[in-house]
């Protein structure tokens, strides 16, 4: 597209994606992407940083925000996460406020209604997981959300099958403003490699294990060698406690084994190239409420 007529109707503008923990947006994203960027999972807060998803057509550019679930914060890690959220609101030209209509409607959702409603910026509701809903229910929760705010449109969707994907991106292209292409056209995240390769191996964690152990993870690739024939990749697991250490590793380190088995078919596709990883596994107590570890691993703190 560079230096070609400029596409006078192009249109560009930032999009955040907003919800309740497990709501389906990073599904979603990776949805509206066509590929996989976002690490899926089905436990709760599985998002912890802003990360800039981007898709560019030709009708224009759209550079979504995935946000961490909206929730109430137990920890220092937590409040970053919620603060990092609840920021996206005020910084973009759209919201989308996803809801899984599967779940009851509680304290949760009140939470951040009360939030849209402090900040002018359009907001679309998207009503997630249609597919395992019957029509009746969906019609009955557009009646009340509808009488809750004046969302700018409300669209039922499924992130997993892609149901209404196209009708959604129509109304967002139409929303956005005239504008310039921010990011290069073949790029689909602001993110660079090592952070989405640390994401992969943390899914992994999320997905073979259990109870606190996921929550207690951070994951730091600390080299990336490139060799004739494949690609090195060290990368770090950091736990809180010696037991999850234990658990992770598994018998005769078997889980360690298996985690680094699936990161590393991921890994591999999303460099094009044969990887060889290798994962280790350290302690650092309470890393989750200290600021230093905090900016050591990725998240900012405001303390």
């Amino acid at each position: 597209m560079h230096g070609a007529e400029p596409n006078k109707d192009f249109r560009s503008g930032f999009v955040t994606v907003v919800g309740r923990p497990n709501a389906g947006k990073s599904t979603l994203l990776n949805q509206l992407l066509g590929q996989k960027i976002l690490i899926m999972s089905d436990k709760p807060q599985t998002t912890r940083n802003k990360i800039h998803c981007i898709l560019t057509e030709e009708r224009g550019q759209i550079v979504f925000l995935d946000t961490p679930g909206i929730h109430k914060p137990k920890h220092k890690l937590g409040e970053f996460m919620v603060d990092s959220a609840l920021e996206s609101l005020r910084e973009v030209d759209l919201i989308l406020y996803m809801v899984d209509t599967t779940a009851d409607f509680g304290a949760g959702e009140e939470y951040i209604l009360e939030n849209l409603k402090q900040v002018k910026t359009p907001c679309i509701l998207l009503l997630n997981k249609i597919d395992l809903i019957e029509k009746d229910k969906l019609l009955k929760l557009i009646k009340d959300y509808s009488a809750l705010k004046d969302f700018l449109a409300i669209i039922p969707i499924s992130a997993k099958t892609g149901e209404n994907k196209d009708e959604l991106l129509k109304v967002i292209f139409k929303e956005m403003p005239q504008g310039p292409m921010y990011y290069p056209e073949d790029e689909v995240t602001d993110q660079p490699e090592r952070f989405i390769m640390a994401e992969l191996v943390r899914e992994k964690v999320l997905q073979l294990t259990r109870d606190e152990v996921p929550h207690s993870i951070a994951v730091v690739v600390e080299s990336v060698e490139e060799k004739k024939t494949l690609i090195k990749v060290r990368a770090l697991i950091v736990v809180e406690r010696d037991s999850q250490k234990g658990i992770i590793i598994g018998q005769g380190g078997s889980l360690l084994k298996e985690i680094g088995r699936l990161a590393r078919q991921d890994i591999e596709t999303l460099l094009g190239s044969k990887v060889f990883l290798e994962l280790f596994v350290k302690v650092e107590k309470d890393w989750r409420n200290r600021g230093r570890s905090l900016r050591e691993f990725g998240y900012s703190d405001r303390s």
